[in-house]
């Protein structure tokens, strides 16, 4: 049978095979295939092989695409975005620089609660038009897979708005789309006397509204001190996993308030953020495979310390990064310069890094039976970087070296620009 696409002359491929999250020592001894090829039919991995031995693949419909000893993987998969968003938050950025706590400046009005205000006045369309412009430069640093949360409503009408514009994006861009209700990202001010209350309306309003819709599949709580305790955050998730939402937290990322011990009390399929989650926390995420959801380009733009990864690492946590793209603590779509922070500031090996972003990404939004790893059968989606190697990519850092990117087999970056003109048909979201 033929092939519909051959990439051949691939220099290195990683391949990242497999359905399970790659812990440990995996994270470092991944498969690297050398002059190899990947064949592609209807839009999935069809076969991968060595040299030239694809000629049986090839007929007139075959497209062959000369990798020319350039480096593949797997496309890369950010996990945890605040992809639909109002306005930005440059106005903090000196506050920020001289010291500034960020829940001051959230307690102030600012941080969360300014973007809140922003998203709320505009119009769906502007909140389309600025997502999907974020969307294309993912997609051209290599991005096929995205997370996108709600949390800038923080009352129903503009948490489903945001919601359905991250829905429609779904269904226009080659980007797959995976949706988390987030309406517990922030206390509104008119509930800072009363949070409890705030907790009820998100319990009996929001969450039945949103799963009635069909608006998300996982459902996230910030954790924080002045933000969601644990109590208040346990009894969100227990209202959640009652509707079929799918859990996600974010886990003592300032404060260690046990966020990590309660991910794997109510079974969170990640915890995410954890600069300060407790040894025991990170120890019972390991027993209970909750994936540690790492976003060190938040760290890096406030200026705070890293997690523990090497720890994680050694104590066979699973660890996926992810670039927290938001308009405040983070405000990049660039995975490429998360991955080579994954490095520099995380001490973690340019193969554990690819780990990271591609099976073990995938496994932190329940998709690792169709995505993240140039296996048979599973979505081709791959990227190839203008690379010779893996280090090279994590070493020449601060540029993009997307050379080409394939979503489900159809090219949609070609020498670093999207060139795609519509959603890619084998793609269901």
């Amino acid at each position: 049978m033929s092939a519909d696409l051959i990439i051949k002359n691939i220099g290195k491929l990683a391949t990242m095979r497999g359905k399970s999250p790659f812990i440990g020592k995996a994270m470092n001894d991944i498969e690297i295939i050398e002059n190899a090829y990947v064949a592609v039919k209807d839009g999935k991995f069809y076969e991968i092989g060595i040299g030239n031995n694809y000629n049986h693949l090839i007929d007139v419909h075959t497209i062959i695409d000369d990798a020319k000893g350039r480096l593949v993987t797997p496309g890369l998969i950010d996990a945890h975005t605040h992809l639909v968003h109002g306005g930005s938050r440059e106005n903090e950025f000196a506050k920020k620089i001289t010291g500034v706590p960020y829940l001051d400046i959230l307690k102030s009005g600012g941080g969360i609660l300014s973007t809140v205000k922003a998203t709320k006045s505009a119009s769906f369309e502007q909140l389309y038009d600025k997502a999907r412009k974020s969307l294309d430069r993912m997609l051209e640093f290599g991005v096929t897979t995205v997370e996108a949360k709600s949390g800038y409503g923080l009352e129903l009408d503009t948490e489903i708005k945001q919601l359905k514009v991250a829905k429609k994006l779904g269904k226009d861009h080659p980007i797959n789309l995976i949706h988390t209700f987030l309406g517990a990202h922030a206390i509104p001010l008119e509930y800072k006397e009363d949070s409890e209350k705030f907790v009820d309306i998100i319990i009996n309003d929001m969450m039945p509204k949103v799963k009635e819709l069909e608006l998300a599949e996982f459902c996230d709580v910030f954790c924080e001190y002045s933000v969601f305790n644990i109590n208040q955050t346990r009894k969100i998730f227990k209202r959640a996993k009652e509707l079929g939402y799918k859990l996600k937290i974010h886990a003592d990322e300032i404060v260690s308030l046990g966020g990590a011990e309660l991910s794997v009390e109510v079974g969170c399929v990640s915890a995410d953020h954890l600069m300060a989650a407790s040894d025991e926390g990170i120890r019972l995420m390991a027993q209970k495979n909750v994936v540690a959801n790492i976003l060190p380009a938040t760290s890096f733009n406030l200026n705070k310390e890293y997690a523990n990864v090497r720890k994680m690492i050694d104590i066979n946590l699973a660890v996926s990064l992810s670039s927290d793209y938001n308009p405040g603590s983070c405000p990049s779509e660039n995975l490429q310069f998360v991955m080579q922070l994954g490095c520099l500031g995380l001490k973690m090996t340019p193969n554990e890094v690819l780990s990271a972003v591609t099976i073990n990404a995938a496994c932190a939004i329940d998709r690792q039976d169709c995505i993240g790893s140039i296996d048979i059968g599973k979505d081709a989606d791959l990227v190839i970087f203008d690379s010779p190697n893996v280090e090279y990519l994590m070493y020449h850092f601060g540029i993009n070296h997307t050379y080409r990117v394939y979503k489900c087999g159809e090219l949609v970056v070609d020498d670093k620009h999207t060139i795609y003109d519509k959603k890619c048909e084998c793609i269901l979201n």
